[in-house]
């Protein structure tokens, strides 16, 4: 899974669905695993980086006290001199080589802490830039459902007013069935006799 750039998370849509307010869950859903699981990769890519850079002090270390051994004990006295080629690798030999020593490993540690802030801003900057999404869709969803809401109290509103108006064209009507039947049992009342 490649991993999310600051572009694909600002630029993120989802898709509105039809059936009920808000976005697509498994849409969201999906996003924000994107989202830990870049995180989560920093953070093992972060780790690593401590790793071999322990394992590069352990080393400078060794090859520090090491190299310092042989330039403390003596050489032998009756061994024949032999001319011998320089080794491939420089040995650490006087205080000059110390330093570099030790300039190496300041250099290996602000290398390890630069990796380490820059980790920790990167993973800062991701969930910041998720939870201003966050907050985005929520705003979003907030309006969305205000607006329904305001919608429906006005339909409601608008069928109330219909029922009242049916309710008083209703007592209207039987009042005037009413009395047109009592008109009707009258004139027939009055016919008979």
């Amino acid at each position: 899974m490649a991993l999310l750039t600051t572009e694909d998370v600002l630029n993120k849509k989802f898709q509105y669905v039809k059936f009920r307010e808000g976005y697509d869950q498994d849409e969201v859903d999906e996003f924000l695993d994107e989202v830990v699981s870049t995180i989560y990769s920093l953070q093992m890519e972060n780790q690593d980086l401590k790793e071999k850079l322990e394992a590069a002090e352990r080393r400078i270390a060794e090859l520090s006290n090491s190299d310092y051994a042989p330039a403390e004990t003596p050489a032998p006295v009756a061994a024949p001199v032999v001319e011998t080629p320089a080794p491939a690798a420089p040995a650490i030999t006087g205080p000059q080589d110390a330093e570099s020593a030790t300039s190496m490993l300041a250099l290996a540690q602000r290398v390890h802490d630069e990796y380490v802030r820059d980790g920790e801003e990167q993973s800062a900057k991701i969930i910041a830039e998720a939870n201003a999404k966050r907050d985005e869709i929520i705003a979003d969803a907030q309006k969305q459902k205000d607006s329904l809401l305001s919608q429906l109290d006005q339909e409601r509103e608008l069928l109330e007013n219909k029922i009242n108006g049916l309710r008083t064209f209703e007592a209207e009507y039987r009042s005037n069935l009413r009395t047109h039947l009592e008109t009707l049992l009258k004139e027939v009342d009055n016919g008979e006799n």
